[in-house]
């Protein structure tokens, strides 16, 4: 008892030092870990409480969560890392809802041995990466498995935000007419991370686009007043996301090849690993439909956003009974664009 008195009165060493089993212990190791790391860096009034949940302000209008595991492999990719991540994936899923995010919680599971000095790192991107979203990480928890029972990092996170009064934005209210656009380049995040795994014999030059992407939809919905549904397609990509909302509103989709912004070095990738850009992953990408009056409002609205520089309008919905999603190639024929089948890239985020 003493020695594990003696050991954890030194400040932890985030320069050499490992995960080990105690900081998950729920002891004075774990409240050092909990003082010297998270609340560091996630420091705020609400979780500063120190209580086993967080007391919130009341919220006035409909709420919006959502929660995400994150087990993406390697942990640090170009343009980001887990940590990052896991803040951008839950603020965006409640962002598409219509919502303002306002508060994250966070639960770590850690693998004993795990680099101090990697979950540093980790911990503040993910510190800043809330900061640059205007949302407060409230709540956590931190787990500690044994060597060899998980994967490093595991973070949990969940999310919850509020809609404005007379905003509702679901995959079912789509119609025949409706205009689609994606705020910019397509397969982004899963051609950085592919690129980075160890067995990948080519170095690509492309940065994961992982980003909160809250900025552009808080100002798409409160500019566009016919706006239908907002997505991330992260896992699955752009084809799934779209057959997703196909089937949710019952109506068809035309997309037009050449209108998909996609960089050459993703397609080039794309072709090296026989992939389809349509179905690899984004994390900093936007769909959204809405009607045809208000199509190029919405795409200038996007593009006058960083985030969507690049935002293209790729498409319409159609009245299909088949609910199905075609593409028009540059050739001038059609091809299906079905839901992604098998796991084209695991461990993507």
């Amino acid at each position: 008892m003493n020695t594990e008195k003696k050991h954890y009165q030194r400040p932890l060493n985030f320069k050499t030092g490992k995960v080990e089993m105690n900081f998950g212990a729920g002891g004075k190791a774990s409240s050092q870990l909990i003082a010297d790391l998270f609340a560091k860096n996630f420091a705020n009034e609400y979780l500063l409480q120190g209580d086993d949940g967080a007391y919130l302000p009341p919220l006035k209008g409909n709420i919006v969560i959502s929660t995400d595991s994150h087990v993406v492999t390697p942990l640090f990719f170009a343009g980001g890392n887990i940590g990052s991540l896991s803040v951008h994936g839950t603020v965006n899923d409640v962002a598409v809802c219509g919502a303002k995010p306002l508060y994250l919680t966070a639960g770590f599971i850690l693998e004993e041995g795990f680099p101090m000095s990697d979950l540093k790192i980790i911990v503040e991107d993910m510190a800043q990466a809330a900061a640059e979203a205007g949302v407060l990480i409230v709540t956590g928890d931190t787990k500690v498995v044994e060597k060899g029972k998980a994967d490093g990092v595991y973070i949990n996170t969940c999310g919850v935000g509020i809609v404005p009064e007379g905003v509702h934005l679901s995959g079912a209210f789509c119609k025949p007419g409706d205009v689609i656009a994606i705020s910019g380049d397509i397969g982004d995040h899963g051609i950085a991370v592919m690129s980075e795994r160890v067995n990948l014999g080519f170095e690509t030059g492309v940065k994961s686009d992982t980003a909160s992407l809250n900025r552009l939809t808080q100002a798409l919905v409160s500019q566009i007043p016919s706006l239908r549904c907002m997505r991330d397609p992260t896992r699955g990509g752009l084809g799934t996301t779209l057959n997703e909302i196909s089937k949710q509103s019952g109506v068809g989709m035309i997309l037009e090849e050449d209108q998909i912004p996609v960089k050459e070095s993703v397609e080039a990738a794309c072709e090296f690993l026989g992939l389809d850009p349509l179905y690899v992953a984004n994390e900093g990408k936007l769909i959204a439909i809405c009607g045809q009056q208000d199509a190029e409002k919405m795409l200038a609205i996007m593009r006058s956003d960083p985030l969507g520089k690049n935002a293209q309008i790729i498409g319409q919905c159609i009245d299909d009974e088949n609910h199905f999603v075609q593409m028009k190639t540059a050739f001038g024929g059609f091809r299906m664009v079905d839901y992604l089948t098998g796991e084209q890239l695991p461990r993507i985020c």
